[in-house]
């Protein structure tokens, strides 16, 4: 009988204590932060590490209202809602015709869209900024979200091409022996079967759009269109001026945070399988 061998070294001890103690010091990091947001500025200045003695809820609304919050948190909703939909959309049958398509040219185009993943953001700033001023799309939440449609495409295609490469041909075979053509295939029998990749690329482009900073910062500038990172970095300047809130900057931080950790909370497992599955196709 072949014996199973399990990792109960010391290595293997090590490892999980050290991944355990980053797990601790980010939970206790993200409850500081929270706790923090209930306190008062004078608080925070004379005890940097405390519990709130009043909870000073006025922090949040403080932070929606004079911080611009509220509107920049529709903002970001919009703009990463959309830009992950329009980039999976397109992402989606581009990479399933690099998937199933096997020629030199289908090869150099993937080979393509994964060089994509190592340019980095910054030099495309300024070239983006001149390209959108000349169509009237600089301080635009659609000028910001198909920035961020075409930051998104080297990656989920790249992912979504491992998805679709693990789809047994042979349901496409059958489609097409009942009559389907190659779109009434791609939508009927293909999409439904990659609903888990799609789902995966979408969550994945929607965290990276609403922390996104560089771009939002450099292509927005009017309170209607700025993000919530954004706002958080212009509600600090401003209170620079008048001596720094702490209480509602920790609020401000709070609000960026929270969908992300409920989303996490409640999709992570399907989102690092899903990363892990596609990206290992």
């Amino acid at each position: 009988m072949r014996r199973t061998n399990r990792p109960t070294g010391l290595a293997s001890r090590i490892g999980t204590a050290a991944v355990w103690t980053v797990v601790a010091a980010d939970l206790l990091l993200v409850l500081w932060i929270l706790l923090t947001s209930l306190r008062s500025g004078p608080d925070i200045l004379r005890h940097g590490f405390g519990l709130p003695t009043s909870p000073q809820t006025s922090n949040y609304t403080t932070a929606l209202d004079e911080g611009g919050f509220a509107r920049a948190a529709l903002n970001s909703v919009l703009t990463a809602g959309l830009s992950s939909v329009v980039a999976v959309s397109l992402a989606a049958p581009c990479a399933y015709a690099l998937a199933r398509r096997r020629s030199r040219t289908a090869s150099a185009l993937t080979t393509a869209f994964a060089m994509g993943l190592g340019v980095p953001g910054q030099v495309l700033v300024v070239p983006l900024f001149v390209g959108l001023s000349r169509v009237g799309l600089t301080d635009s939440d659609l000028g910001l979200g198909l920035v961020y449609v075409g930051l998104a495409m080297p990656f989920t295609v790249f992912l979504l091409t491992g998805f679709f490469r693990g789809i047994p041909g042979v349901l496409e075979e059958a489609a097409v022996l009942d009559g389907a053509g190659p779109l009434r295939t791609f939508v009927l029998v293909v999409l439904p079967v990659a609903r888990g990749g799609l789902v995966t690329a979408f969550l994945l482009q929607f965290v990276t759009a609403w922390n996104e900073t560089l771009f939002a910062l450099v292509l927005t500038n009017s309170q209607g269109t700025v993000t919530l990172p954004v706002a958080l970095s212009s509600f600090v300047a401003a209170q620079q001026f008048n001596g720094l809130d702490f209480g509602t900057m920790f609020a401000g931080v709070c609000i960026i945070l929270a969908p992300m950790i409920a989303l996490f909370s409640w999709m992570g497992s399907r989102i690092i399988q899903g990363m892990t599955v596609g990206i290992g196709k």
